[in-house]
Parts: C-alpha cells; sequence; structure tokens
C-alpha cells in the first residue's frame, strides 16, 4: 500500500525501535538522507563526508497518529540541543534533523521546534528542511533493535529509551 507525502514523515536514524511501537505506525525503514553521494553505504555514511544524516522514514496512518504527534515523539526521545551528535555517536551524520514532505509538515515541525525552545535549556540545533532523496539503509540496520536487543548499544541505550516511552505515552500499539 502507498500513502500519500502527508501520511509520511523522515526524521532521526535509530529512533525506529520506538517509531515501530508507536500506534498508527505501519512502516519504518532506516536510511540516510541529506548528502551529496547517490546511494551511499554505511562505510560512506561513518566517515561524515557524504553530508548525509542517518534518519528514519515513517509511513503512517494519518487517521491514527498525526504527523505533530511523529515529531512530537522525535522532540522527546532524542536530545535537539547537541550539535552533530547524539550520545556518544559524534559527526555530522548525528545531526539532528526533521525533513518535511509538504508546506504543512513545515509549519508544523516549525511550531513545535518553538515550543520545545522553550522546554530545552540549550538552544535546539535542529535542521528543518525539505526531504531530499532518502536511501534505505542496508539490511542488517532494518529493525535492528528487534533483531539485537542483546547488543550492547540496544541493551544500554535503545532499551531504557524504549522502556521510557512505553511508560509515559499514550500512544503505544
Amino acid at each position: 500500500m502507498r500513502f500519500a507525502p502527508s501520511e509520511r514523515a523522515v526524521s532521526f536514524w535509530c529512533t525506529e525501535a520506538i517509531y515501530q511501537e508507536l500506534a498508527g505506525v505501519i512502516k519504518v525503514q532506516s536510511g540516510y538522507a541529506g548528502g551529496t553521494v547517490a546511494d551511499p553505504t554505511y562505510q560512506q555514511i561513518c566517515t561524515g563526508l557524504t553530508g548525509h544524516a542517518e534518519v528514519v522514514q515513517i509511513d503512517f496512518n494519518s487517521g491514527l497518529v498525526s504527523y505533530r504527534q511523529i515529531v512530537e515523539v522525535f522532540f522527546t526521545i532524542h536530545d535537539p540541543t547537541t550539535l552533530n551528535r547524539q550520545g556518544n555517536d559524534v559527526g555530522s551524520q548525528y545531526r539532528s534533523v526533521v525533513f518535511y514532505h509538504t508546506a504543512e509538515q513545515q509549519k508544523i515541525a516549525a511550531q513545535i521546534m518553538a515550543e520545545m525552545a522553550n522546554v530545552w535549556d540549550a538552544p535546539l540545533v535542529t535542521e528543518l528542511t525539505a526531504v531530499p532523496v532518502f536511501y534505505r539503509a542496508e539490511d542488517y540496520h532494518q529493525n535492528y533493535y528487534r533483531q539485537h536487543p542483546d547488543q550492547g548499544y540496544c541493551a544500554f541505550v535503545v532499551a531504557p529509551k524504549l522502556a521510557k516511552f512505553r511508560k509515559n505515552t499514550l500512544f503505544v500499539a
């Protein structure tokens, strides 16, 4: 089934496990966007030289979850104040970015960013830009947490975020 642009969102990679549990989310794909290299590989992305960010593309049913809710979740599961960094991961590929498909999505994301600016102690560094070409990541990156829950990063970083999300949200599937 294909979805209209208003029913698709692209946002930060490694949040795949959380979005997979969000009611109304139909499909989450890990990938790369925003760079200059066509069909980049993970090894190329890791150099930080391609300009891509690691992202997830989310297909969702807008009758069950809104774009606003998708973006609000994004701002609760990562630190939007650290430039080119998320936790121990450093480099432009780890930047905070929201890619929008429509003018309405841009408006909604900008509103949420303005609201979030009052919540965080430091300025937001999240980019807000029109969606570029999305390149699906290699198969071993898809459903990573579900396939590797005992892997160190999954056990010590993803699992606690997922537990916190499950406890604090009304939108869990």
